[in-house]
């Protein structure tokens, strides 16, 4: 039997389901409420697009925290490999960086959105623009979709509409109330992979400064919660870039409870702090005539210069002989530890990723349908399930959006 296929949504997730159910013979109409599908995978990695990552399976799941067992089945249908594959067959060759972070060659997110729109619209689904779903209504042989002044019946109903940041790309969390209208339960959306506040001018004054190869400890209660190595940016409101935004999803957590939250930043992470003190020692003696302020271009970039001297009480113009085993201790304590408070984090609506969604125990992993309302079926962002930033949510989008086509299309 041929079935009739509404996906609500036109991201990746929502763009591969249509795809995958259309070319498994299914009548297949993808609904999208913007002008265009695929606005916020425009946006993805910079505008350069990061589709995805290299890790191996087992690896691969280590970064989506709790909820990791859920997304096996999936990743066994469509994973990395299978990804890489399909572009290449669309004509978008995908190149690999740092961190298994993988790329359209051409550093162009707008050719992933340009292949999967015609991936899907080759495959035989129709596809709507400006179309947003009002109300999705249960019948008895099937659903009924409304937008607008318009409605539709259909057998089955993929919903993948995202999560709920940049809503200007249509991410809005509409899907959330349309799954509770079909009895859901949500679970609470906070912001993942957001950047954080931080108190004091000390980020403003460092606004710019991409600081690579340092490590970032999250401290939670005087205690450690966390640690990520890697790449951080200062900003005018505080911390960001990919370490950070990494730590962001407990960081939140525990400042929405009230506790005591600091970020610590590891200037010198391949020095232990004898090794450091050595460092300070050698070049303090070596270059003892010579100014602080000069002394210190060899340690750190010259924009942090003048905060580490105002934190450490150094005095700039001091001869690096005159420094005493106090400073020095001081000084090694900065680099190993410049601390920041955190007073916050960046509205919902500039989060990378949502946290929380759709229960995943109302989700049978191996087929992406719903528990509670037969003939649903769910992908992507609008699901309980986030990650590490890295490619790995998109990924994530891509399997759980083609086991949804391929099992709304083929299903009994």
């Amino acid at each position: 039997m041929k079935h009739t296929v509404i996906v609500i949504g036109g991201g990746p997730s929502g763009l591969l389901a249509a795809a995958t159910a259309a070319s498994r013979g299914a009548g297949v109409t993808l609904l999208e409420r913007m002008d265009r599908p695929g606005r916020k995978l425009r946006i993805c990695g910079k505008g350069r697009g990061n589709i995805g990552n290299s890790a191996p399976l087992d690896e691969f799941l280590t970064h989506f925290g709790r909820n990791f067992r859920f997304l096996r089945p999936a990743l066994a249908h469509f994973f990395t490999p299978d990804a890489i594959d399909l572009l290449g067959r669309l004509g978008v060759p995908v190149k690999e960086e740092r961190g298994g972070r993988l790329f359209p060659a051409s550093d162009n997110a707008q050719d992933l959105v340009d292949a999967f729109v015609r991936h899907a619209r080759s495959s035989g689904a129709t596809i709507r623009t400006g179309c947003r779903v009002g109300d999705i209504r249960r019948l008895a042989d099937g659903f009924e979709v409304r937008f607008g002044a318009q409605t539709l019946r259909t057998d089955r109903v993929i919903l993948s509409t995202g999560g709920a940041s940049y809503p200007a790309t249509g991410s809005t969390g509409d899907g959330y109330d349309l799954a509770r209208s079909l009895g859901h339960g949500v679970t609470a959306i906070t912001p993942a992979l957001i950047p954080l506040v931080t108190a004091g001018d000390t980020a403003a004054r460092l606004q710019g400064l991409s600081l690579k190869n340092v490590r970032a400890e999250l401290r939670v209660d005087g205690k450690k919660a966390a640690e990520q190595m890697g790449e951080m940016l200062f900003t005018h409101f505080g911390l960001s870039g990919p370490i950070i935004l990494t730590l962001s999803k407990a960081a939140v957590l525990a400042v929405d409870q009230g506790r005591k939250t600091e970020v610590l930043i590891d200037l010198k992470p391949a020095l232990d702090p004898a090794k450091l003190d050595a460092r300070l020692q050698r070049d303090l003696k070596e270059h003892g005539k010579m100014h602080m302020e000069n002394l210190l271009k060899g340690l750190m970039p010259p924009k942090l210069i003048p905060v580490c001297l105002d934190q450490t009480g150094l005095a700039a113009d001091k001869a690096a002989h005159q420094v005493s085993a106090e400073e020095r201790k001081r000084l090694r304590l900065w680099l190993k530890e410049l601390r920041f408070a955190v007073s916050g984090y960046r509205p919902l609506r500039e989060a990378i990723v949502t946290a929380g969604g759709v229960s995943l125990t109302e989700v049978n992993p191996k087929t992406m349908e719903s528990r509670v309302c037969p003939g649903l079926f769910l992908a992507g962002e609008v699901l309980d399930m986030d990650a590490d930033t890295g490619g790995f949510n998109l990924q994530a989008a891509l399997s759980t959006g083609y086991l949804a086509g391929l099992s709304a299309a083929t299903a009994p």
